[in-house]
């Protein structure tokens, strides 16, 4: 896929336009290679691993709920479950992410849902100044502070990870 393929899909475009209604000062980057692994993403992005953000779908009693780790941190479903009182937690799979949100994984940005699900933020997020973000499939990717990704997407700081 070219540049301007991948720019100008209706993946990215979601985003631009969730960005762009934010007023985010923000640039959408796009890479030929792949970005679907934390490591492929550090690589591509030239950042350490930290500071690679993860969008994790999760369902919560049913109801998908949208975690953002720190590349390096997993997400701990017990902690999710006690946190927000819930019976049960899972991570979706990848078909139902795609069903839910239109975006595959590998590629799931953390903004751009037709209705923002309730969003949890790895608190390590916050050690750093910006983190990258793809931004709606494997190959394009945005920078952002993790406090103004709290602010667009109505995020809860919180400790999730194991």
């Amino acid at each position: 896929m070219k540049e301007t393929e991948v720019l100008n899909s209706k993946e990215v475009e979601k985003v631009k336009k969730f960005l762009e209604t934010r007023q985010c000062d923000t640039e959408i980057f796009y890479t030929g290679e792949s970005i679907f692994t934390v490591e492929d993403a550090s690589r591509a992005v030239g950042a350490p691993h930290e500071e690679i953000l993860k969008s994790l779908l999760l369902i919560v009693d049913g109801i998908p709920v949208l975690a953002l780790m720190s590349g390096t941190n997993r997400v701990d479903l017990k902690k999710v479950k006690k946190l927000l009182g819930a019976r049960k937690v899972s991570m979706a799979k990848p078909d139902y992410v795609y069903e839910y949100s239109g975006f595959r994984i590998g590629g799931v940005p953390p903004i751009g849902y037709k209705e923002q699900p309730m969003t949890l933020l790895d608190q390590d997020l916050f050690k750093y100044p910006n983190v990258w973000a793809a931004a709606g499939n494997d190959h394009s990717f945005f920078p952002i502070s993790p406090s103004q990704l709290g602010e667009i997407t109505n995020g809860r700081k919180a400790e999730i990870r194991k």
